[in-house]
């Protein structure tokens, strides 16, 4: 009997692993970025420092300790993964949704509304506020996914162009709202905070809030939709082959509209916890906060799973938070967004991984042909 190639069938298992080339491309991602650093006369090493104490609070230069820098990775890593999920949860379905910031930001604009307007009664007051972010994310997904299931109009197309109408249309709505100037609107009542005072305590006051409780709960659904009920079945059946999904009795276009829909509920909730979490008075956007976009790559990274997206949206939190800290040791923070962006252009290893493996197989087959 031939003797097995132990090394070569382990690279095998790690180049089909999706897990193990999402590891791969991060780390990747962080060489080229390194490489990038020490080009412009800086210290690698401090880039490091940087991303240690953003995730462990230890500053290795002066031995102290601040919780608060944990508190802020987790409360940043919220909206990435909450519009992570925007992405993947769409994916899933065969629909590439580009419209989670569009989406995010009607969630933020809803919860604003509320939160300045609704019954300042504790508990429910932001409790509105958030189930109204989640409803009008659904509601400005669903538009998308009815237009895609009814009359075949591209997704990519109409995510992109209802982006901007999301953002004008906030700021028209912003501007009319109590206290309201270029920037800000009036401080939203204490009842209308996601803020919790026990991790305020134990993480220095940072900005972490109950949203983080929210974004578990939302791990916890995506998961049990997507791998535990007919609909999630449903929905992944069409995205593997929706005209074989039709023929099995599946209703394509219902789990298409749906999938947009529960995807902009993610995407909507995420506007929310923004909004009322991190911070204190409605924002007037003159701009998109991204996280809608940066979700794709979130997504991409995470292969559209509920932990994979949710380990990639702490990563994504992390150099966020990383950034002041780096400039800090001097460090240009925009190294963040050059490592986030090589990330997803290593993501596209992954085909020519595939297509390697592929070659690799036929010739082997042709060897042992050969040898009989």
């Amino acid at each position: 009997m031939k003797p097995v190639d132990t090394r070569e069938s382990f690279t095998s298992r790690m180049l089909s692993s999706d897990g193990a080339v999402s590891v791969l491309v991060v780390l990747l991602g962080f060489l080229v970025g390194t490489i990038l650093v020490a080009l412009v006369g800086k210290n690698p090493l401090n880039m490091y420092k940087a991303i240690f104490q953003s995730l462990s609070g230890y500053n290795i230069d002066n031995g102290k300790m601040n919780v608060r820098y944990i508190g802020e990775t987790l409360n940043y890593a919220v909206p990435f993964i909450l519009c992570g999920f925007s992405m993947a949860f769409a994916a899933r379905a065969g629909l590439f949704n580009i419209g989670g910031e569009g989406q995010y930001i009607m969630g933020l604009t809803v919860a604003q509304v509320i939160g300045l307007l609704g019954p300042n009664v504790p508990g429910l007051h932001w409790a509105l506020a958030i189930i109204g972010a989640m409803l009008i994310g659904a509601a400005w997904g669903g538009i998308v996914g009815i237009l895609k299931a009814k009359y075949e109009v591209s997704e990519v197309v109409s995510t992109i162009m209802l982006n901007y109408v999301a953002l004008y249309l906030s700021r028209i709505i912003c501007l009319q709202l109590p206290g309201a100037s270029t920037y800000k609107t009036a401080n939203f009542p204490e009842t209308a905070l996601l803020s919790n005072g026990f991790f305020q305590a134990i993480t220095n006051n940072s900005m972490l809030n109950n949203g983080f409780f929210l974004m578990g709960l939302a791990v916890v659904v995506y998961w049990f939709i997507m791998e535990k009920t007919n609909l999630g079945f449903g929905l992944r059946a069409t995205g593997f082959n929706r005209e074989a999904a039709r023929c099995s009795g599946i209703p394509v276009v219902r789990s298409i509209a749906i999938s947009m829909a529960i995807a902009g509920a993610f995407a909507g909730l995420a506007g929310g916890i923004v909004a009322l979490g991190s911070f204190r008075y409605g924002r007037v956007l003159s701009g998109m906060d991204n996280y809608g976009f940066n979700g794709i790559a979130v997504a991409l990274v995470g292969n559209n799973t509920a932990i994979g997206t949710m380990l990639a949206g702490f990563l994504f939190g992390m150099l966020k938070n990383a950034q002041a800290l780096m400039q800090g040791k001097q460090i240009p923070k925009e190294i963040t967004f050059i490592i986030q962006g090589l990330i997803v252009v290593f993501i596209a290893l992954r085909s020519a991984i595939a297509l390697y493996l592929a070659w690799r197989s036929k010739r082997q087959l042709q060897k042992e042909v050969l040898a009989k």
